[in-house]
């Protein structure tokens, strides 16, 4: 078996220069299918934005090891892929070797999925589900069964040298992520090439289907999240279905998504093939592969879906809406919305509880209170803690002497932005006047000197409100209760 696998090889490393591929980032993994082998090859540095190396030290099987100037991440090369048919899928990766020489490449590989995200593959926590970081003795590792010994897939075990996992049991549209990393040139940078063919009972079934062949269409990958102040983002057209003969590439960008390209920037490179976006510009990026006329006629290529690159910063509150108060009877109770500038994903907290990922609040005290907001986008930030009033009624108080809800008052009211003119009337149940407040005043529960006893007390709240900006004259009326 071992001489059938070389010999197609070999087959394949006549199209080497054509269709050698490698992204080191996880944010520009290159869309793949199985209808034919993938010439891989891994030179250099992982982007450190996929693992820190002075913060991830391991992620399921792959660790950083016991050499301090070791990474998890090393001449590494991403794929991602879209299954196409539900079923088995595995895959193998072969070292190669170049210029006739022995292969030196020691490969390692983890799976992620489905559908996760880069940045939470990059901080942890999103772990693999499938992996292997054993020492290779076969040129082989993968998924499924090893071609060179038949050795079956296992859950990964440290010390097992068993460098074959289990097969994946994939359903349509799911979307993984492959790492493939070469330790063994952890430290010399040299590239290494390899060669990923996809296995299983799906793919053997219908290499054409198994994996979605026209995510390769989409050759700019999948969206891209990052933070403002990141380093510059390179997204690459060498992907494309064009291989090496690209005579130019030509960019587009939208800035605002909405169908109207802004602008044609300049890409770098051979071809002009990369396109280096620098925080803060947001848009979706389109590339169209114009190719070299010798190599069969000008044919072209374009990812129609481009790739939205999104950059987000610390968040930042635009307003907050009152939905309900207790003044009203039906609900009896104070509910806010927030809005944050800008699309996102947030979480909130309000008055230093915990984070929740709906913007709405119920049954929030009375007065002033405040609001944390942090971005779930790669984790780009929490805000300082914005200060928001609820104008609502005490339910009741305590004029004790203790220091709590020893006084009464509407609160909330103390903000003249918020309302105009507020005027507080406190009534005995027969409809007596007892106390006038202004916003900055309080009913200690006496009249003419003497305490009142404990029952309910009625009060009229008359104010003013900004609609459509007009001022416009309330009243609000109901009760609430002194205890002594």
């Amino acid at each position: 078996m071992r001489t059938l696998i070389c010999s197609i090889c070999c087959m394949f490393l006549f199209y080497w220069n054509a269709t050698a591929q490698n992204s080191a980032d996880c944010r520009t993994a290159i869309p793949v299918c199985a209808d034919q082998p993938i010439m891989g090859i891994a030179g250099g540095t992982g982007d450190v934005d996929d693992f820190d190396p002075d913060v991830i030290l391991q992620t399921g099987c792959l660790e950083k090891g016991s050499l301090s100037s070791a990474n998890i991440e090393f001449n590494t090369s991403w794929f991602v892929f879209r299954a196409g048919t539900g079923g088995q899928v595995g895959f193998d990766i072969e070292a190669l070797a170049t210029s006739g020489s022995t292969p030196t490449a020691e490969w390692d590989f983890a799976v992620y999925g489905p559908d996760v995200d880069c940045a939470n593959i990059s901080n942890g926590t999103a772990q693999p589900i499938r992996c292997n970081y054993e020492v290779n003795d076969t040129n082989f590792t993968g998924l499924g069964v090893n071609p060179d010994s038949g050795q079956e897939g296992q859950a990964s075990l440290t010390g097992s040298q068993n460098t074959y996992d289990e097969y994946l049991d994939v359903l349509p549209g799911e979307i993984y992520y492959i790492l493939i990393n070469n330790f063994a040139d952890n430290f010399t940078g040299d590239p290494e090439p390899f060669m990923l063919t996809f296995t299983g009972s799906s793919v053997s079934a219908d290499a054409d289907t198994a994996l979605d062949c026209n995510f390769r269409d989409e050759f700019l990958g999948l969206d891209i999240v990052a933070c403002q102040g990141d380093d510059p983002i390179t997204i690459s057209a060498l992907s494309s279905p064009a291989g090496d003969a690209i005579a130019r590439v030509e960019w587009e960008v939208d800035y605002n998504d909405d169908g109207i390209i802004d602008d044609t920037p300049a890409g770098s490179g051979d071809f002009e093939a990369e396109l280096e976006i620098i925080s803060p510009n947001s848009g979706r990026y389109y590339a169209t592969v114009y190719t070299d006329p010798s190599s069969g006629g000008p044919l072209t290529y374009r990812d129609e879906s481009g790739v939205l690159v999104t950059f987000y910063g610390t968040p930042i509150l635009d307003r907050v809406e009152t939905l309900d108060t207790n003044l009203s009877i039906n609900p009896d109770q104070n509910n806010v919305e927030f809005f944050v500038e800008g699309e996102g994903d947030y979480q909130y907290a309000i008055n230093d509880g915990v984070f929740q990922d709906s913007p709405v609040f119920y049954d929030v005290p009375a007065g002033e209170n405040t609001v944390v907001i942090r971005d779930n986008n790669n984790d780009c930030g929490t805000s300082e803690p914005y200060p928001f009033f609820i104008i609502g009624y005490p339910k009741f108080f305590t004029p004790n002497g203790d220091g709590i809800n020893d006084t009464w008052n509407i609160k909330g009211i103390e903000r003249p932005d918020f309302i105009g003119n507020p005027v507080v009337y406190i009534y005995d149940r027969y409809g007596k006047l007892l106390k006038q407040l202004g916003a900055a005043d309080a009913w200690d529960g006496n009249y003419n000197g003497q305490q009142m006893p404990s029952t309910d007390y009625w009060f009229r709240f008359e104010y003013g409100e900004q609609e459509d900006n007009l001022m416009v004259a309330k009243t609000r009326k109901t009760h609430f209760s002194l205890k002594r």
